[in-house]
């Protein structure tokens, strides 16, 4: 482009001094040369100067090996959220992760991390995503009829409430088919923070409703206000109206068929619920204890390190609907920044953050999920002894490269196949430690200059076909380099959480 640049300065003169055959000469021969459509070339040469330089955009980042592999990591210990979300995440993920062993970055790759825009990120990880797979589409809960004894409040009634006020709705994991009895889980989203909460229910029965509000009343940091549930009559019963009245809890409906009054906790059924559990069918006691266990680590997981968008405005101009969002935070965040706030609830709530680890939390969390899909799979009913979840370091480690084997939740991951071997064999088998040896003295080298040498020590032995292959092997190579700079060779043992604190 440069040289085209000078091109035309040089032209540009002799163009305008010229006659209408000596300007359709030099056009042709200025076309023919740059490649210029004849319409764009008229106007350069008329006008002598370009009014943009060409060539590479001036400041631009660039982010290297080593910060791709560390936002991999990152993204894996976040489960796999978003760029916009995993953005305003990284500083406290990276911080967390670096307390507690698991990561130890050089400062150039640190500053690099902390100041990557989110579409750089989506960018980055254009090609993990489409290798570890999409996500299922949510299925839609039923309704069910209408009790008048309970107020009716819409989606444009709450007016920012403080923390408190909950939605309720139950997500049935009756699998392919809804007959007989299946483990239901209550799902409770405050609208203010988003703070989320869920309880397995062994079947749906107002009075384990009931329970099921106790226990998530002890575990919820800050007091319960409200209760606003759809018209399904698990909720819409004496029983509950009865409790909630007792508790001097606020307890409202939505309009039947009107699923939009309870987008905050219809949003938390796919994204939270049906993201960690997926759509097998569970029964059983077993099923349900094993549900509470994955929750039990998902609450501090969802709550503390899962950042989510929240609607601020909607504003109408005929048919079209423009939504504004707040900044990406966690619920944790939010309750912290609540002017309603109690100040012993954010005392509690930030010492119990310093003692939480993500990746101790996600991998309870995997165990788990692998655990309930052993349970839904079982050919046939009987006890089965549960497999010890692996190591955090070994846990950690596998982090690194998990895009590469696609879904890595077990309850929506598909049935594995076996991979396809190498069918041929390998041409570089006898020299690959001489190779090795080569690019670690210089890493720097590329795979032709690699493949050059080689066959001046080897002539007539490499043909120039099998030059690809040296360069993806070269490939590996700078991936592992980049791995052992970025991350430590040992991981220090963490401790366990508090004792009852997934209970």
């Amino acid at each position: 482009m440069a040289t085209r640049d000078e091109l035309i300065v040089a032209l540009a003169k002799r163009y305008r001094r010229s006659g209408r055959r000596e300007k359709g000469r030099i056009l042709d021969e200025f076309v023919a040369l740059t490649g210029f459509h004849r319409k764009h070339a008229m106007r350069l040469l008329r006008g002598g100067s370009l009014h943009e330089r060409s060539g590479p955009r001036p400041g631009r980042r660039s982010y290297g090996d080593a910060v791709r592999e560390a936002l991999v990591l990152l993204w894996e210990a976040s489960d796999r959220v978003c760029g916009k979300r995993l953005k305003p995440l990284l500083p406290i993920l990276l911080a967390a992760m670096e307390r507690n062993g698991h990561l130890k970055l050089p400062k150039a790759v640190r500053s690099q991390l902390l100041s990557i825009s989110a579409a750089t990120i989506d960018r980055a990880l254009h090609d993990v995503r489409e290798a570890a797979g999409g996500r299922r589409r949510r299925h839609a809960a039923p309704s069910a009829a209408v009790r008048r004894s309970v107020p009716v409040r819409t989606f444009t009634d709450w007016h920012d409430p403080p923390p408190g006020f909950f939605e309720a709705d139950l997500v049935a994991h009756g699998g392919p088919s809804v007959r007989g009895s299946f483990v239901h889980t209550l799902v409770l989203t405050d609208i203010a923070t988003g703070w989320t909460e869920c309880a397995p229910l062994l079947v749906r029965e107002q009075t384990l409703v009931v329970e099921a509000l106790k226990q998530l009343g002890n575990l919820i940091p800050f007091a319960v206000r409200g209760f606003d549930s759809d018209n399904d009559s698990v909720f819409m019963n004496e029983t509950v109206r009865d409790y909630c009245q007792a508790e001097s809890i606020t307890f409202t409906r939505c309009r039947p068929y009107r699923k939009n009054d309870q987008a905050w906790v219809e949003q938390k059924n796919g994204a939270v619920v049906r993201r960690i559990v997926g759509y097998r069918r569970f029964e059983g006691t077993e099923a349900a204890a094993t549900l509470a266990q994955l929750y039990g680590s998902a609450r501090f997981f969802v709550n503390f390190f899962q950042p989510s968008f929240k609607l601020a405005a909607k504003t109408r101009d005929g048919a079209r609907i423009k939504k504004t969002y707040h900044p990406p935070a966690t619920p944790c965040q939010r309750l912290l920044a609540d002017p309603h706030t109690p100040a012993a609830v954010r005392r509690q709530v930030q010492a119990l953050r310093t003692t939480l680890d993500p990746v101790q939390l996600l991998s309870q969390m995997r165990a788990t999920q692998q655990r309930l899909v052993e349970i839904a799979d079982r050919p046939i009913v009987g006890h089965a002894v549960a497999a010890a979840p692996p190591p955090l370091e070994q846990f950690l480690a596998s982090l690194r490269t998990a895009w590469h084997g696609g879904e890595a939740r077990p309850t929506a991951r598909a049935k594995e196949k076996a991979k396809r071997g190498r069918r041929r064999p390998d041409p570089f088998a006898t020299v690959s430690e001489q190779l090795r040896a080569w690019f670690d003295s210089d890493p720097t080298q590329t795979g032709r200059e690699l493949f050059n040498r080689l066959q001046s020590a080897y002539p007539d032995v490499y043909p120039i076909g099998q030059l690809r292959t040296l360069q993806r092997r070269l490939k590996a190579w700078r991936q592992d380099t980049a791995e052992q700079m970025i991350f430590p060779i040992t991981t220090p043992a963490i401790a366990d959480l508090r004792p009852g604190a997934a209970a």
